[in-house]
């Protein structure tokens, strides 16, 4: 089959978070499957533009409330990304540094589907699948349908991966001046709320509908961010797959991040020597349990529960437990977290940023990972965790409850709790340090996860088959 993924992240592209990770993956596993994967994002002015080679493919213009676009399509050269990369530039609009958190983003990811639109048009042997990415393409489906100057797609299928529904494209009406001519008769599907809602739109108009886990799945009927009449009245088809992990790239055999790797055989002297070098490297004690937070500061997260859990941890348990915290996010959640940095000196450690190298030395040295989320739709981070080695602290809500098993109930391996409160991640600190005691059932855990499979294999042949369908 030939597939085109529109997305505004892909790993190594340009990454914020789990989007870009999935879209880095997915199409490669696809394509070594015997499929013919491409991507499709905005040329962002990251790291990775500047540090490979670009062919350009297609120049053309689109018109937008009477004004002219010109825009420019780029195909990476001389990569080992396992898929063809295009990537959208228009003048002004998506050549920024930031993928998100500009003013005029609504406009910006308008323009740029627009522009993959207009693009394909000029195709000789269009895709069979467009498989586009939360709301920043959420509106092509609606387009390929029901807009009047891409009719020569019309045959093309449409699908939607909901990555996160909380973010959904919201847009004023005025903002229907910039859209190119469509049925009107339809116009009705473009709204919820009484206003522009991308993802909705996508969510009526894609032939299938998939998010990240099933269990999520099942919590967008009741908990979307406003959308949950619409996903019960679009469930037949809507459909969970869980996502995988790039086994190339988060493999401890061979992670190019770490100088001491280790397989599955050998988990303890590997986690054991990964631990000491980092303890050195942050001055902690290294017989003491570890446990990271790597992620988004943000509520969604448990970003404004976690400093509170750790402190009353640290008053609890002096001397008696490292923590270290790799991530960014909400500016009032990260002073919480700077707090903790003069309160526990000795035991404590923080890093506000984004550091893919820095992750790749947590998982493989942490005893423990913190994700106390009050909304996670598939998570990686704990897939992450289970392939080093690193057990898994979560909140049972989306995909955290379809990939974590407690290590209290049959083939369990790791802790999970119910509520996104302080007392909930306490106690479960608590069991944390009590079953860091127990050194051979530590083992023994770190066994079991380690022989899980999270890979993308299995999924990829789901996305096929839905293809399919």
């Amino acid at each position: 089959m030939n597939i085109l993924h529109i997305s505004a992240e892909c790993f190594p592209v340009a990454k914020v978070g789990g989007l870009a990770d999935v879209v880095g993956a997915l199409p490669k596993y696809q394509t070594l499957m015997g499929h013919e994967a491409k991507v499709a994002m905005p040329m962002h002015k990251t790291n990775f533009l500047f540090e490979h080679q670009w062919e350009t493919v297609h120049k053309s213009h689109l018109f937008s409330n009477g004004q002219k676009f010109p825009f420019t399509i780029i195909k990476a050269q001389n990569h080992n990304l396992g898929f063809e990369l295009f990537c959208v530039d228009v003048n002004g609009l998506l050549d920024r540094e930031k993928v998100y958190g500009y003013e005029d983003d609504h406009f910006r990811y308008l323009i740029f589907q627009l522009a993959v639109l207009e693009w394909l048009k000029s195709w000789h042997h269009k895709p069979e699948i467009i498989h586009v990415h939360d709301h920043h393409a959420g509106l092509i489906p609606f387009l390929i349908k029901h807009g009047v100057d891409y009719s020569p797609l019309k045959n093309i299928r449409t699908i939607l991966t909901i990555h996160n529904a909380q973010y959904q494209g919201w847009m004023s009406k005025d903002n229907l001046m910039y859209f190119p001519t469509w049925d009107e008769w339809k116009t009705g599907l473009l709204f919820w709320n009484d206003q522009i809602n991308s993802l909705a739109c996508a969510v009526k108009c894609a032939d299938g509908v998939t998010t990240v886990s099933p269990t999520y799945m099942k919590q967008l009927s009741f908990e979307s961010n406003g959308l949950e009449d619409l996903f019960r009245q679009e469930a037949y088809k809507c459909r969970g797959i869980i996502n995988g992990i790039d086994e190339e790239v988060w493999d401890p055999a061979t992670d190019k991040h770490l100088d001491v790797h280790f397989q599955k055989t050998k988990i303890q002297p590997g986690k054991q020597q990964n631990k000491l070098q980092l303890c050195e490297h942050f001055g902690f004690r290294v017989e003491l349990p570890l446990f990271v937070f790597i992620g988004r500061m943000v509520d969604d997260k448990g970003g404004d529960l976690l400093p509170a859990a750790i402190n009353q941890a640290f008053v609890k348990h002096p001397g008696k437990m490292n923590v270290i915290v790799l991530g960014s996010g909400n500016p009032n959640i990260e002073k919480t977290f700077e707090r903790l940095c003069d309160i526990h000196p000795a035991h404590y450690r923080l890093s506000i940023s984004y550091n893919e190298p820095l992750s790749h030395k947590l998982y493989a040295s942490a005893d423990f990972l913190l994700m106390p989320s009050r909304v996670e739709p598939c998570g990686l981070n704990q897939l992450y965790a289970l392939r080093y080695g690193t057990i898994p602290i979560v909140r049972r809500t989306g995909g955290l409850n379809d990939t974590v098993i407690d290590f209290g109930d049959p083939n369990g391996f790791g802790i999970c709790f119910n509520q996104p409160s302080v007392e909930d991640i306490l106690h479960s600190i608590n069991r944390a340090l009590e079953l860091f005691g127990r050194k051979r059932e530590v083992n023994a855990l770190r066994k079991k996860m380690m022989n899980i499979n999270h890979g993308w294999q299995e999924s990829a042949k789901e996305y096929i088959e839905l293809y399919q369908q």
